[in-house]
Order: C-alpha cells, then sequence, then structure tokens
C-alpha cells in the first residue's frame, strides 16, 4: 500500500488499512551514517531510508548492509598456515 504517514505516495510493505503497522507507528528519521547514500531520500517531513524503516537498526553491529556510500575491503589474504617441520625440512635445501 502506499504510505500515508510519512513518506506519502510510496509503496510500503508496513502500511495497512488502519495506518503504519510498524512498531513506532511511522519510520523514523535516517542517521547522520546514512548521509551520501543513494537510498536516502527527502521527503517533506526530513530524510528518510527508502529501504527501511529504522535506519539505527542497520548501522547498530556496524555498517549496514544496504549502504551504497560505505566500501567494505571483501578480499582479506588469509594467513597461510604453515607446518613448522615442512618448514624446517624446506629450509635445509
Amino acid at each position: 500500500m502506499k504510505c500515508t504517514t510519512i513518506r506519502e505516495g510510496v509503496d510500503c510493505p508496513f502500511m495497512t488499512a488502519r495506518g503504519c503497522s510498524y512498531k513506532t507507528g511511522a519510520c523514523l528519521e535516517a542517521l547522520e551514517a546514512c548521509d551520501g547514500c543513494a537510498r536516502s531520500k527527502e521527503f517533506k517531513t526530513g530524510w528518510y531510508c527508502t529501504t527501511c524503516p529504522d535506519p539505527s537498526a542497520k548501522w547498530k553491529h556496524g555498517h549496514c548492509n544496504m549502504a551504497t556510500h560505505v566500501n567494505l575491503a571483501t578480499e582479506k589474504k588469509a594467513a597461510v598456515k604453515l607446518n613448522p617441520l615442512k618448514a624446517s625440512k624446506r629450509g635445509g635445501r
């Protein structure tokens, strides 16, 4: 259904015939950490996330998984575990 509380005219999964069914009764404003994200949008009442009604829940345990402005280094070189016995044999060659 279309939102009638804060994000008027936007499809919202929490909107019912009775109104907003989210636990706070309406979406919460975007955080400072959301600045620069392509998913945050300005409405008449302020800046809101278009994917999540409570952005603080997404940032609670680190970076938001929906954030478009955060670059995470996903490629980490794993430390190769070397057997000390084999390493000592290789060193003697």
